[in-house]
């Protein structure tokens, strides 16, 4: 079981795979240091397209990397760049998508293109972030912090499909899947907590694979299970989630800023739903934000489609 970031590109290095990248305008410095980075440290080949004439600036500047393991593709502009990125990853040239300097709008226009994108039909397009609490003993997966405004019951349900998958990715064998809400009962003012005992019932009978789910649970009664003890709850949980499912984007960001803006927990992010992993990191997030981030990507890589 990986129990931290650090395991996960260690893990990587160990498979001696090297996982294509395709970077869409990486001349920012926080995408070019994760990217020679994950090159340096023997998991990554890096493609990058667009802003080449940046981007070759800074790998000449940081020496000698492996042969192959960089190449640079012109775009005529950002849009392009993006088109061609995408185009790599659908025609299985490159692994794994990663955004740099680029609108997410523009990036996002070529994932989701009908014809060449990432997302399969019908598919649900979600965000999944990791974070390292060294109190924990071991990281926590949250969904979903900055996709989905209000997620759908069936949106729901694909983001516990997703969670389980990921965590099975990181070897938890058995996800404790936890549905969030502002206390453990469930009510007709907060509709969405109706549904979670049919979740529930569908994840008791093999829906989403091997896992446990429970809800609703407040957010200590989740993770600390001195708190479960102290309000006489029951949860096959036992306050251990691996994951947690928030009831809408404001109460996930929330928490998501709160972890890392006032805890400053490290962590990476990703897309899933789509058919290949999609590296979207937030403006903000720096180089070792992005280097987890690739790490991640690569990690669930078999777990994606």
């Amino acid at each position: 079981m990986i129990r931290t970031l650090a395991d996960i590109p260690a893990r990587l290095i160990a498979t001696g795979r090297r996982y294509r990248y395709a970077v869409i305008c990486g001349s920012d410095a926080g995408t070019l240091q994760a990217a020679l980075r994950a090159v340096s440290a023997g998991f990554a080949e890096i493609q990058f397209f667009g802003h080449t004439d940046a981007v070759a600036a800074a790998v000449a500047a940081a020496g000698p990397l492996p042969e192959g393991s960089v190449s640079l593709i012109p775009a005529a502009d950002d849009a392009e760049a993006a088109r061609q990125a995408v185009s790599a990853v659908s025609h299985g040239r490159a692994d794994v998508l990663m955004k740099g300097l680029i609108g997410t709008a523009t990036m996002l226009r070529a994932v989701l293109d009908k014809q060449e994108g990432l997302l399969p039909s019908g598919g649900t397009l979600t965000h999944q972030a990791v974070a390292e609490w060294a109190d924990y003993g071991k990281l926590l997966l949250c969904c979903d912090v900055a996709v989905i405004p209000f997620p759908t019951p069936q949106q729901r349900r694909v983001q516990v499909a997703l969670a389980a998958r990921t965590c099975r990715a990181m070897g938890i064998d058995t996800p404790r899947i936890a549905l969030i809400h502002c206390s453990e009962t469930a009510s007709d003012k907060f509709p969405y907590t109706t549904d979670y005992a049919a979740i529930i019932a569908e994840a008791q009978r093999g829906d989403y694979g091997p896992c446990l789910v429970d809800g609703p649970l407040d957010l200590r009664t989740a993770i600390d299970a001195e708190a479960l003890r102290t309000k006489g709850i029951e949860s096959p949980l036992e306050g251990r989630a691996d994951a947690l499912i928030f009831p809408d984007i404001e109460a996930g960001n929330v928490f998501y800023k709160a972890i890392t803006g006032m805890m400053h927990l490290r962590n990476a992010c990703m897309m899933a739903g789509t058919t290949h992993p999609v590296v979207l990191p937030s403006r903000g997030d720096d180089a070792d934000t992005k280097y987890n981030s690739m790490a991640m990507a690569a990690l669930t890589l078999n777990r994606h489609a």
